[in-house]
């Protein structure tokens, strides 16, 4: 069965092109123009991959991806005609996987899409392999922690713990590889993308984030580990 992809984007001539391109390449194609349609296609549809636009009728691609993000786990390649690095950062804060300036080469853009979605499917036979029921399993619990998958929200103490989209990915794999080590080089991988521009220093930032909301006392923490020489691992 192909992957779907779903395109948000609001210029007739480039939507058909991009639609035209990724039927092309074997993928089931659902293609939207404005933002509230965006939000009822992706409910409906729950693609494997959502290509969205930053500028938008009726909701901006900042607010499309702001709610979908409380919502579902889809990876969101998100499009912009500014190159502007205030945008970049927004768009990835509010939980864009990756970002792509206009003009951009189709070579480009469909090297970006069977990246995401070759990083979904790493992660989903990883929790196959840990015997991780994703559809079955809701919630993540560790003593006073709690994950909800479904919602992508966390509670300490049965009291929300708001998280940035990257802290929440962060928090998740963790959680679904209890116990392990897990290198710095891996988590960055799995979690940001093997493209990622970047190094592993922002992987030590977003632990750094999360310790001050989970761990009781940030400068001794007990539930991420740091493993000397190697990276770290979650103990619950």
């Amino acid at each position: 069965m192909p992957e779907t992809i779903l395109i948000v984007e609001d210029e007739p001539a480039l939507r058909d092109t991009l639609a035209y391109n990724l039927k092309k390449d074997g993928f089931a194609v659902e293609a939207v123009g404005d933002g509230r349609s965006a939000l009822a296609s992706a409910r409906t549809l729950k693609p494997d991959l959502i290509i969205l636009d930053l500028m938008l009728p009726e909701l901006d691609g900042f607010e499309v991806a702001r709610i979908l993000r409380k919502e579902m786990t889809t990876p969101i390649l998100m499009l912009t005609a500014r190159d502007d690095e205030i945008d970049r950062v927004v768009g990835l804060e509010v939980g864009a996987d990756d970002y792509l300036t206009k003009p951009f080469s189709m070579r480009e853009l469909m090297a970006r899409v069977k990246a995401q979605l070759r990083r979904t499917r790493l992660i989903q036979e990883e929790m196959a392999k840990s015997g991780v029921a994703q559809v079955k399993q809701e919630k993540l619990t560790f003593d006073n922690l709690t994950i909800n998958l479904t919602r992508r929200e966390v509670t300490l103490n049965d009291k929300p713990i708001p998280l940035k989209p990257k802290e929440y990915d962060l928090l998740e794999f963790f959680a679904r590889h209890k116990g392990q080590m897990l290198s710095r080089e891996f988590i960055l991988e799995r979690v940001w993308g093997w493209d990622f521009i970047g190094d592993s220093r922002t992987v030590d930032v977003h632990v750094r984030w999360l310790r001050q909301k989970i761990e009781e006392d940030a400068s001794r923490p007990k539930r991420i580990i740091t493993v000397r020489g190697g990276g770290y691992r979650f103990e619950g």
